[in-house]
């Protein structure tokens, strides 16, 4: 088999991103690749040294034709990953401000806008595989970050490269969706010409179609493995997935600084209604939150999940046309959109990819304390203490030194997370808190989650896994599709 893509003794120029030796790799004809492993083990580095994206101090990555012929790596290289899926606007900043504060007479690129047509045959095949065809006309910020993530593989694919990168492509899909996604991987795999590479946190997710898997441990290849004989290997999984030590979340709680809580019902909604242009969005939806209420929040792609959580965050603009109550206060009654933060514990996917921001670890879970993107005030002695202990709790202390931007995608959430938590919220709102954290990581958050949620703490939690529910749980409400 030739040859597609080689890596020999390939070690960058900067420190932070080295592996313990320097690394070897290939990717011939006929294979299928999962790269896998731990957060924080270096799969994403492994990806980036695989792009190109590093100078290096030694060693090559070569890509070749099938004559032999070397080729610019983006040539034959297509890769989606988390961090990707704002790439399509200008800006991140932008692309998070335009997504609730849209009017009708903004201009906005509609998804057909940023395809290519040159064949117009392969694009509306990959459409009708994904199911997506309807996504066309829409404004790319109307697009949940599920539609975002499939419209992206599409787009992809629509330059049929030699090597297709899926980082963690089954996060953010619903359940439909994650087997429309296996079935397309295994159309792909038949494909004349198309190697795919998926860069998964959990065994459970890698399909049959993989022929080989690469596993990482604490930035070390290890010998590669083919797939059947590494579902087998338990010794070698529970080597890669070993438990990490964390402070536990009880020990924290007697610190935390107790903040008045009298109030019945963190949120009430009545006849929401939430329209741009010609989309309705959500229509007659009444909900009550009442204070220490556990509910999941649950529906397809595209059902409105994320535009109800940005009603009640403060987020979006709408709000003041809707009749809502937050902590038993009407919205619009003089309370400022600091007030309504300053209770709400909140973490997205979209907050995620805005606060891609190049400051300390420590000063990102800091900013909690004052609901900034950044750390705009200094945190005090107490409030530096809190935040490294929750920093602990979810086994990313050793993280708080280091650049936000410089940490895998995994832990960059485990540090957000630690984020939500600092300034001890009433009211938990997670979006899809477990996006890109392997089994052990995602038991701990879970564990957390519960620990914290005592009678008094109220919770909102969004998510495509039954088994991420949090046994605290208790009730849920199901958006449709229709609004």
């Amino acid at each position: 088999m030739d040859v597609i893509i080689e890596i020999s003794e390939a070690v960058p120029r900067q420190e932070h991103v080295q592996f313990k030796r320097p690394v070897n790799f290939q990717i011939r004809e006929g294979q299928h690749w999962a790269i896998i492993g731990a957060n924080g083990s270096g799969k994403t580095q492994f990806v980036d040294l695989l792009l190109g994206k590093y100078a290096l101090k030694n060693g090559v990555v070569v890509s070749k034709n099938s004559d032999g012929d070397a080729l610019p790596i983006s040539a034959i290289v297509k890769s989606v990953a988390f961090r990707d899926i704002y790439s399509i606007m200008d800006t991140q900043n932008s692309y998070y401000q335009q997504r609730w504060n849209k009017g009708d007479d903004q201009d906005l690129p509609i998804v057909r806008d940023l395809v290519d047509y040159a064949d117009k045959k392969w694009l509306n095949t990959l459409l009708n595989w994904f199911g997506i065809s309807e996504l066309m006309d829409k404004e790319v910020t109307s697009l949940s970050s599920g539609e975002l993530r499939k419209f992206l593989i599409v787009k992809s694919l629509i330059e049929k490269p030699r090597v297709l990168i899926l980082d963690n492509p089954f996060i953010g899909l619903d359940a439909s969706s994650r087997i429309t996604l296996n079935e397309l991987l295994v159309r792909l795999s038949e494909l004349d010409g198309l190697q795919i590479v998926l860069v998964l946190p959990n065994v459970k997710d890698i399909p049959d179609v993989i022929t080989h898997v690469l596993p990482l441990k604490n930035k070390e290849l290890l010998p590669v493995i083919p797939l059947f004989d590494f579902k087998r290997d338990t010794e070698l999984i529970n080597y890669l997935f070993e438990k990490r030590e964390g402070l536990h979340v009880n020990l924290l709680k007697d610190k935390l600084r107790q903040e008045s809580s009298s109030f019945n019902n963190s949120a009430v909604l009545k006849n929401i209604e939430v329209r741009y242009g010609k989309r309705t969005i959500l229509r007659d939806l009444s909900w009550t939150v009442s204070k220490g209420d556990k509910w999941a929040l649950l529906g397809a792609n595209g059902a409105g999940k994320s535009t109800l959580l940005s009603l009640i965050c403060g987020d979006n603009p709408q709000a003041y046309a809707n009749d809502i109550t937050l902590f038993d206060k009407k919205r619009g009654t003089g309370e400022s959109i600091w007030d309504i933060k300053r209770r709400i514990g909140y973490i997205s996917p979209e907050m995620h990819l805005y606060y891609l921001k190049n400051v300390k670890s420590l000063d990102v879970v800091g900013s909690g304390f004052f609901d900034t993107i950044g750390l705009y005030r200094k945190c005090d002695s107490d409030q530096e203490l809190i935040a490294l202990a929750w920093m602990e709790i979810f086994g990313v202390s050793h993280l708080k030194d280091i650049s936000f931007l410089h940490i895998s995608s995994g832990e960059q959430r485990l540090v957000l997370l630690a984020r939500v938590f600092v300034k001890n919220p009433d009211l938990l709102i997670l979006d899809e808190p477990l996006h890109g954290l392997d089994a052990f990581n995602k038991n701990r958050v879970k564990k957390i989650i519960e620990d914290f949620c005592d009678v008094n703490k109220s919770l909102i939690y969004v998510t495509h896994y039954e088994d991420e529910i949090p046994n605290v749980v208790d009730k849920r409400l199901v958006l449709l599709k229709n609004g």
